[in-house]
């Protein structure tokens, strides 16, 4: 049974760099731990523009960010001291905890060359008991991901438990994120074994109880339903939930169940308490006015 259908929202991050955004959504803040999810691209920017589409430093905290590239490059800066140039297909797993700043340029000359950008960010909530971990970085290599492919069906598991792959990906709680492609009139179902589950169109489109879904929408479906969708052309779905964390407070980049730690974090990153990457370090987003 479908719960609800979101449609992205386009949003406009700067200098030619559109985003589709699927979560949070007014009547849908969250999917399992999944509490944020842009869709960039696919974009294509002549080399002498693209660095002006760079990300500043900028702070996070409450939540693991989740960078997962279809196309082009991107360099990934922390407050650690990580330098990663993110690469398509690999998997990029940053935990904020207490509290870490990061930028994301994009220095090489074919990051929107050929195919153009293609990039799904996503932001996953922690437990609680997790919130305040300390800051990380992992960088998962393609060939560390399990795949399968059976029926007009490839799928790579980007992160948690789901038909019977298990992902090296380390997680705060029980999810699971997968990358699918679908020939024409391919079928695909749900992992079972976790509460919330979504699936987003990249492209193609698929056929759920006789209606057509396109990119840009995200299908939520009710607990312990079996869904099985079509794909009505070759697509791109991601299929991705787990299990729900509880209310979670968003403010800008913050996430946290407790809104007075929004309000400290603020007041950190204004006072320059949340470090700045040691590389990347002359020039930072300020806080919002609002």
């Amino acid at each position: 049974m479908l719960d609800t259908v979101i449609d992205a929202r386009n949003a406009d991050l700067g200098n030619g760099l559109r985003v589709r955004r699927v979560l949070p959504y007014a009547k849908r803040r969250m999917v399992g731990p999944f509490i944020f999810l842009d869709h960039a691209g696919p974009v294509k920017m002549p080399p002498e523009a693209a660095r002006k589409a760079d990300v500043r430093p900028h702070p996070h905290i409450g939540l693991s960010t989740v960078s997962y590239l279809l196309s082009g490059g991107v360099t990934h800066r922390d407050s650690l001291g990580v330098e990663q140039v993110i690469r398509p297909g690999e998997v990029n797993w940053m935990t904020a905890g207490s509290g870490i700043s990061h930028s994301e340029r994009f220095e090489d000359p074919a990051a929107f060359a050929g195919r153009g950008l293609e990039l799904l960010q996503s932001w996953v909530a922690l437990p609680e008991a997790d919130e305040e971990a300390d800051p990380a970085f992992d960088n998962y290599p393609v060939h560390a991901l399990p795949e399968a492919q059976d029926g007009g069906v490839w799928m790579r598991l980007i992160a948690g438990e789901a038909f019977g792959l298990r992902s090296p990906v380390r997680t705060h709680s029980p999810l699971f994120y997968l990358h699918t492609v679908l020939r024409a009139g391919a079928h695909i179902g749900l992992p079972h074994g976790h509460v919330e589950r979504a699936a987003y169109v990249v492209n193609g489109s698929l056929e759920f109880a006789g209606s057509t879904y396109r990119p840009g929408q995200m299908l939520v479906f009710a607990p312990g339903s079996q869904p099985s969708l079509r794909a009505l052309e070759d697509s791109t779905v991601m299929l991705l939930g787990g299990e729900p964390l509880g209310e979670r407070h968003i403010w800008w980049n913050f996430v946290s169940s407790r809104k007075e730690r929004i309000e400290q974090a603020k007041a950190d990153w204004k006072s320059g308490r949340i470090a700045l990457p040691p590389n990347d370090r002359t020039e930072f987003i300020p806080l919002p006015e609002r």
